[in-house]
């Protein structure tokens, strides 16, 4: 009876730590907790990737002056590509460089300062720059950010850098491309590092949390790291706490010590008798 009460205890023990274990795990693994269906969540507005020094775009101006538009346009660079199998021709699109200060060089208008705006800034820019000078009043521009890359940094399963198409991405598309945290990763404590005005600012962001959307983080910028922190187990903490108790190894342990501890209370009732 007594070996019967003993094991029933140490069964209803482990039981309880593991559904405690497994929930407060659950708790830090769901991304966006607390939201209902058709929750409306206010998000930080886009503003655009702003251009920096060193950065590099194309601007594309079309017109009913095709010939005259073609001069703003800078042209497709042929070169030749492959290995010992064969060679072929690929194009690439030039682009214009942003000189330290911050400026292009425009045909026909000459230093244009673009550091600090958005595409969409510049192509009102240009298109002002273009009609008030007369030449060319119905000019339409396109430009677009040709280097934009992000680093992506700790606890995800592929680290490295990634260059964008566009230039709009936010840090779960960045995690995504990223293929996700591990199992060690914090959603609690993600860093986005950012450097302006030559200073580095640092985010931090709690995936788990609807107030993410809020953050001036949440979209990324030209050269964001997107680094996520490991948990303490991860960092080789010498130390019991509270991530620990919550760790596979831990109970694995723990249950390992009951069992052991059954059987000699068995083996040992059974000398008794």
């Amino acid at each position: 009876m007594i070996i019967k009460s003993i094991k029933y205890l140490i069964s209803l023990i482990l039981t309880l730590a593991i559904c405690s274990c497994s929930s407060n795990t659950y708790k830090n693994i769901y991304y966006v907790q607390g939201v209902l269906d058709n929750d409306v969540i206010d998000a930080q507005d886009h503003q655009g990737i702003l251009i920096e020094p060193h950065d590099i775009i194309s601007v594309i101006v079309s017109s009913r002056n095709a010939e005259l538009a073609n001069e703003f346009n800078l042209v497709n660079q042929s070169f030749m590509a492959g290995d010992e199998s064969g060679r072929i021709t690929e194009s690439r699109v030039l682009g214009y460089f942003v000189d330290d200060k911050g400026d292009i060089d425009f045909p026909h208008i000459g230093k244009i300062h673009v550091a600090g705006l958005n595409r969409w800034q510049i192509e009102n820019l240009i298109k002002t720059e273009l009609k008030g000078r007369g030449l060319l009043t119905d000019a339409n521009v396109t430009v677009e950010l040709m280097n934009f890359k992000i680093t992506v940094k700790g606890e995800v399963k592929t680290t490295g850098s990634y260059s964008i198409t566009g230039d709009r991405i936010n840090v779960f598309q960045a995690i995504s491309m990223a293929q996700d945290l591990t199992v060690h990763g914090q959603r609690k404590e993600v860093k986005v590092i950012r450097e302006a005005d030559g200073m580095s600012k640092i985010y931090v962001l709690d995936l788990t949390s609807k107030d993410v959307f809020n953050s001036p983080a949440f979209y990324l910028q030209q050269e964001d790291i997107v680094y996520v922190t490991p948990n303490s187990v991860k960092a080789g903490s010498s130390t019991i706490n509270e991530n620990y108790l919550r760790s596979g190894s831990f109970w694995t342990l723990a249950s390992s010590f009951a069992l052991t501890l059954t059987h000699f209370i068995i083996k040992m009732s059974k000398k008794r008798q």
